[in-house]
């Protein structure tokens, strides 16, 4: 009882993995986006702002494409490269997230995909 989500909206997967799975129809879970542009699939920013800012675009183009949005997102985890960079991630998270956060960790991890500085995978309901 999975559904497997794929949209052209987001970067296609890296590796043999989906962009996201849909279990029941009630709950969505989404790999770790990283700064990828959909179109290029190249990196996107070199600051911790604009990658943080690009991977949560792209994690926007899965919700939506899955029924869902930012306000339906019960679970986080970011993974950080370097965790000095978490206050400018956390500007540009609370943009997208507003006053509906959700539960959230945060690591900080020796090395992401393509050198990535910030990597966030979601929980959400389904609409």
């Amino acid at each position: 009882m999975k559904t497997i989500i794929k949209t052209d909206k987001a970067p296609l997967p890296i590796g043999p993995y989906n962009q996201a799975v849909a279990v029941q129809g009630q709950l969505l879970f989404t790999a770790g986006q990283i700064a990828l542009d959909p179109k290029s699939g190249a990196m996107v920013g070199t600051t911790i702002q604009e990658q943080t800012k690009q991977v949560c675009e792209n994690l926007k183009a899965i919700l939506t494409a899955s029924h869902t949005d930012f306000a339906h997102v019960v679970k986080t985890t970011v993974f950080l490269k370097n965790f000095n960079d978490f206050p400018a991630m956390n500007e540009v998270y609370a943009q997208f997230f507003g006053d509906a956060s959700p539960a959230r960790s945060t690591v900080e991890v020796a090395r992401l995909p393509k050198d990535a500085l910030v990597e966030i995978e979601v929980v959400a309901l389904i609409l």
